[in-house]
């Protein structure tokens, strides 16, 4: 049986896909430091239920403590990491931007030292569509530069990627790093706008809608996410012998076993119809506040997903009127309203 190291392992992300790994057989270890950037005990119910499997254990620390990740992957040796964890949210990062450069930079390198000790099979890990920040060519492609971060937090992403380079280079590391876009569903964080959104609207109290609804995004429902995930963990990069081996739509390093791959819907949805889809599934109308733009934020995102398709014979396709059903259909469970 693979063993595949999952970090971020309690979170929505994470949970979705340690539970897609279980359910087809691998060994998973889990490693989160559970910490309280929102409600602990949501996260903690996510290791309760992947821990019914026997092929699951959790472990908790943080990635900043290299001699705790050090000793738990010489213990357990993973044929396989897929690196999650990290200080999400991108409004925060404006709050608190340390947190993000020492979970996401300093936490990614101990990620990259044990791969690189271990010489796993493939190191997985995830990026943000915020990378792409002021570009404005839509939609938006691996093949694109990406250098104009609006954000600290998308600014530590951009860095990993090119700490991901590096490695995959000195060390002919097979590393693909993975550019989510707006990413919804069950089990979701209470600090995403679906979550709010859902809340609000279900509790009679106003929603902050920004840029008076004149938002697009990419919304990718997570079991969609996570499948893509799992199929591009047998898609490891592997290091060209010339560069015009490389075929046009592909992102494959000229220099390294490294790839960038969007995992989106390939579509865009406007913010003003997103609201309307979940009013539709509560059967209640928003209480719409209508605001600015936020700092930092932008008016849309949108993924080309044909990078995705090409390696794996698989795109994201959950249509968001069903993935708000699925998400509104198990907050009501969870929360018994």
């Amino acid at each position: 049986m693979r063993k595949v190291l999952v970090t971020g392992s309690a979170g929505f992300i994470g949970f979705h896909l340690c539970r897609l790994l279980l359910q087809e057989g691998f060994v998973v270890v889990g490693f989160d430091a559970l910490t309280d950037y929102y409600d602990v005990r949501l996260k903690e119910r996510r290791h309760q239920m992947l821990l019914q499997n026997q092929h699951f254990s959790a472990h908790v620390d943080r990635l900043e403590d290299f001699v705790a990740l050090h000793a738990l992957a010489l213990a357990e040796k993973p044929d396989v990491i897929v690196h999650l964890a990290a200080q999400a949210g991108v409004r925060y990062s404006l709050e608190n931007p340390r947190a993000y450069l020492e979970s996401n930079v300093v936490g990614t390198f101990n990620v990259m030292e044990i791969a690189r000790e271990l010489g796993v099979e493939h190191l997985l890990m995830a990026s943000t569509s915020s990378v792409y920040g002021a570009n404005e060519e839509m939609p938006f492609s691996e093949l694109e530069q990406a250098d104009t971060p609006l954000t600290f937090y998308a600014a530590t992403k951009k860095a990993t990627e090119a700490m991901g380079h590096s490695y995959a280079h000195l060390w002919d590391l097979p590393v693909t790093m993975f550019r989510f876009f707006t990413v919804y569903g069950p089990w979701g964080r209470p600090d995403m706008a679906l979550f709010k959104f859902t809340y609000g609207i279900l509790n009679g109290e106003p929603i902050d809608i920004y840029n008076h609804g004149e938002m697009y995004r990419d919304f990718t429902f997570v079991t969609d996410l996570v499948r893509g995930i799992r199929l591009l963990i047998d898609t490891p990069p592997v290091r060209p012998e010339c560069a015009k081996d490389i075929p046009e739509w592909d992102s494959l390093s000229p220099a390294a076993p490294f790839r960038v791959v969007n995992i989106g819907n390939n579509d865009k949805v406007r913010l003003e119809d997103f609201v309307s889809a979940i009013e539709a599934e509560c059967g209640r109308k928003a209480i719409r506040n209508y605001m600015d733009m936020q700092k930092g934020d932008v008016p849309a995102t949108w993924a080309d997903a044909t990078l995705l398709e090409k390696l794996t014979g698989y795109r994201p396709q959950t249509d968001v009127r069903e993935g708000i059903h699925q998400f509104v259909e198990w907050y009501r469970d969870y929360h018994a309203c």
